[in-house]
């Protein structure tokens, strides 16, 4: 090697200079067998790959991927950790902060969801997506209000913000704010009609306006979009109960035993042609006619 490297005018690395060559090959073969592990979904190995790259070079690109990793092995608080060293490294990537936000909200820790979002607002202020966060962390926190203020300013940004209508119709509703509530389930329905979350929310809109009828078709159409919303068949099989309509919420009730048996543990009896009436009335007495 040495021979050559004279006689073409080139020079012999040094030992250290091939050690980092080294490194450096080790560090991409490390890396993008991660990346490729982690698509195949052998995510324990993609972890142990990420990790071993980032002893050989602290790498931004490899740390993202590394956060990613641990959210699907289900570790939140070792990817927050990553994430935390990448804002460090980015102060100023609203992307960072907010995906800090979205795994504080995995871990219910409110009050770093709230200050990681406002570190994105800083950075941009019309950020739509970061108001909705916000808003989450705000509800988290029991402040309805404030939750609801960034959630018209999300919408505000971002006129099309599904998620956002759907958040503040179900805070309103929840507040007893029927005719806000009506307002954002009507922009839902126009534009996502048949989304499943969506049919819930109009259906217990037109309940708390006492449209019984109503609500109840809307629920036979929840119950054709997903034949396993236990959530629909409750809240139908109450509407029915309420209305007199005794063998229609015992149906629904049965359905609700299939989908969950353990979903009325609480209740005593046998679920028998004898102790039904009792049971169906023991069962709907206890749920929220608006399923919130």
């Amino acid at each position: 090697m040495g021979f050559w490297n004279v006689l073409f005018g080139g020079s012999e690395q040094s030992p250290e200079e091939e050690k980092k060559a080294q490194e450096a090959k080790n560090f991409d073969l490390l890396k993008y067998d991660g990346v490729k592990a982690m698509k195949m979904g052998q995510t324990d190995y993609a972890v142990r790959c990420f990790r071993e790259a980032l002893k050989l070079t602290d790498d931004l690109e490899t740390r993202d991927y590394l956060s990613q990793a641990l959210l699907r092995q289900g570790q939140p608080d070792d990817a927050q950790a990553e994430l935390r060293l990448l804002a460090e490294a980015e102060p100023g990537n609203a992307a960072i902060w907010k995906r800090i936000a979205q795994v504080a909200f995995m871990q219910e820790d409110y009050a770093a969801m709230a200050a990681a979002c406002e570190q994105a607002m800083q950075i941009d202020a019309a950020d739509a997506q970061a108001c909705f966060l916000d808003a989450q962390a705000q509800r988290g926190q029991g402040n309805m209000v404030g939750a609801i203020a960034m959630l018209t300013k999300a919408i505000t940004l971002d006129a099309n913000y599904g998620d956002a209508y759907l958040m503040r119709a179900q805070m309103l509703l929840a507040m007893g704010d029927t005719a806000g509530a009506d307002s954002d389930a009507t922009w839902l329905t126009d534009n996502a009609a048949e989304h499943e979350d969506v049919l819930l929310l109009k259906a217990r809109v037109e309940t708390a306006k006492g449209n019984d009828e109503a609500a109840i078709g809307i629920y036979d159409r929840v119950t054709e979009v997903n034949p396993f919303s236990i959530e629909a068949f409750r809240e139908r099989g109450q509407l029915k109960y309420n209305r007199g309509d005794k063998a229609g919420a015992e149906a629904d009730m049965q359905t609700v035993l299939e989908l969950d048996p353990n979903s009325l543990a609480d209740v005593n009896g046998d679920y028998s042609a004898e102790g039904i009436e009792q049971r169906v009335r023991q069962a709907y007495s206890a749920i929220n006619p608006l399923g919130l």
